[in-house]
């Protein structure tokens, strides 16, 4: 794979039969399938290609100036009772594949049915999207993480969580031959993880698609209700955009993520009151326990072990450590209390939870070319984080912890004693730290135009030749991890466009 950047460009204009906007999960299928079908694609991506072996170099705060969206700082404003939410996103040929920590799980039953009973999506009923999950998961190579992968600090959370009668089972992720190293995050330092980069673009690529990154697309041209191609203008390597160039093209399929396809698709045009709304983050946030011996939470897969027990309560507990370095950089304290905590960090364990949340957030324009994004947390949502945060404290205490670190800014270590006693829903919201790394849902798939931007099929209503086929069409949201999902969506969407090319619809 040899992507061109568009600075690299002679000519002012480019031509296809389908152009992918965006490289990430969904629009890297997409282009995959198509151009096995025949179809001369074209990708692009506004941000850089970083190979592999570029980024396998990288030092964490590094990677972030080279592969993450704002170096990794693009916030969800609140609204109301609200976090402040850091959404990581990637900007990059990969898009936030690169930057995942792989892992790879399909959705609860309960998130089908309620797809096909009130969303009225019968193509999308659990048994009949089987077969394009199992195409996906041996693509990418999804295999469980082995027992002996779980570092100490995961182990012992995982022992806490057992003595309390809450199942925990190993996650699985897209990996092949992973060595435990921590950076999943920051791309992956021995091509273990299998990202888009490195399986569905290669694949592309082999049947004639072309990619070219660097190339920020500012609007889809529609002419007589169908969509004939995008105006994009080169990125310069200090973020100023450059020249424009002009792409003609018989269909678009827009892959820019919940954050961008709902940007593009409003400057192109399309009239929709659900565009740029319905926006699900699941609001994340990690833990930390002490332990009385050495964890090194560090030594391990990133992730290897999650639980739905409170499936019904709108949480999961998902397993994380990130490198030292990042994890010293968010202690708490100064001077000397800092420094004494940060030597202190091979006694830290570390574990994640993330909420089932409802669509409360949008995204509009902004001052700037970015957009912005704006995030209502429920009630329901917000007693779910309190609940979690008590659960989490408790599984640490009784794995053998004896201080919890709540993420909660400007709170001290809870001791052992006190994680049942402490008054959780008196945080207040704005205190949490919360973390999004899934927005989706602001181009919300549906069966009628009054509730939806794109159809069953991915097609924009109203509009002919203009598809979508990210994280944004999500009728809700998930619950677990959202790359598998999206990649099968895409397959899905790119088999409809398949058909619906052939026949000149």
């Amino acid at each position: 794979m040899n992507p061109t950047s568009a600075r690299d460009l002679s000519v002012g204009e480019l031509s296809c039969e389908a152009l992918v906007i965006g490289s990430g999960a969904g629009g890297a299928v997409a282009a995959a399938k198509l151009a096995e079908a025949g179809i001369s694609v074209l990708v692009v991506e506004e941000g850089p290609y970083v190979k592999p072996a570029e980024y396998a170099a990288m030092r964490p705060s590094q990677s972030m100036g080279a592969l993450w969206r704002d170096g990794g700082m693009t916030i969800a404003w609140p609204k109301g009772k609200s976090p402040l939410i850091n959404v990581t996103m990637g900007k990059c040929v990969g898009g936030s594949s690169v930057l995942t920590g792989g892992v790879c799980l399909r959705p609860p039953a309960a998130v089908h049915r309620e797809w096909v009973e009130q969303h009225h999506l019968p193509e999308l009923a659990q048994e009949l999207m089987g077969p394009y999950f199992e195409e996906v998961e041996e693509a990418i190579h999804v295999e469980t993480v082995p027992i002996d992968m779980r570092s100490a600090g995961a182990s012992r959370f995982i022992a806490g969580a057992e003595r309390l009668g809450i199942k925990m089972e190993s996650l699985t992720r897209n990996t092949t031959g992973c060595q435990g190293c921590g950076r999943c995050n920051f791309g992956c330092p021995k091509q273990a993880k299998l990202s888009v980069d490195v399986t569905y673009l290669p694949r592309a690529c082999a049947k004639g698609a072309r990619i070219v990154s660097d190339l920020r697309v500012d609007r889809v041209i529609i002419e007589g209700g169908s969509a004939r191609g995008a105006i994009a203008r080169m990125v310069l390597p200090d973020g100023k955009l450059g020249k424009t160039i002009h792409i003609q093209a018989d269909r678009v399929v827009m892959a820019a993520g919940s954050f961008h396809s709902p940007a593009i698709l409003g400057r192109s045009g399309v009239r929709s009151k659900h565009l740029g709304r319905n926006l699900s983050l699941h609001p994340s946030f990690r833990m930390s326990g002490m332990f009385d011996e050495p964890v090194e939470s560090w030594k391990g897969a990133l992730q290897a072990a999650y639980s739905t027990h409170f499936e019904e309560e709108l949480i999961t507990l998902v397993g994380v450590f990130v490198p030292p370095a990042v994890v010293c950089a968010t202690l708490p304290g100064f001077g000397a209390e800092h420094a004494d905590r940060t030597a202190k960090l091979p006694y830290v364990g570390m574990f994640g939870g993330l909420i089932h949340d409802s669509a409360g957030g949008r995204v509009r324009r902004g001052l700037t070319r970015e957009p912005v994004m704006t995030y209502r947390m429920s009630s329901p949502d917000r007693m779910a984080i309190y609940k979690a945060l008590k659960i989490m404290a408790q599984v640490f205490v009784a794995g053998g912890a004896t201080e919890v670190l709540l993420p909660v800014l400007g709170l001290d270590p809870l001791p052992a004693d006190t994680v049942d006693s402490f008054p959780y829903e008196s945080i207040p919201p704005i205190r949490l730290e919360c973390t999004s790394q899934h927005p989706l849902g602001t181009c919300r798939m549906g069966s009628d135009p009054n509730n939806s931007v794109v159809d069953e099929r991915g097609a924009v209503w109203n509009i002919s030749r203009l598809h979508v086929a990210d994280g944004s069409t999500m009728p809700t949201s998930l619950g677990v991890n959202p790359q598998l999902t999206i990649m099968t969506m895409a397959t899905r969407i790119a088999e409809c466009i398949t058909a619906a090319h052939r026949t000149g619809s």
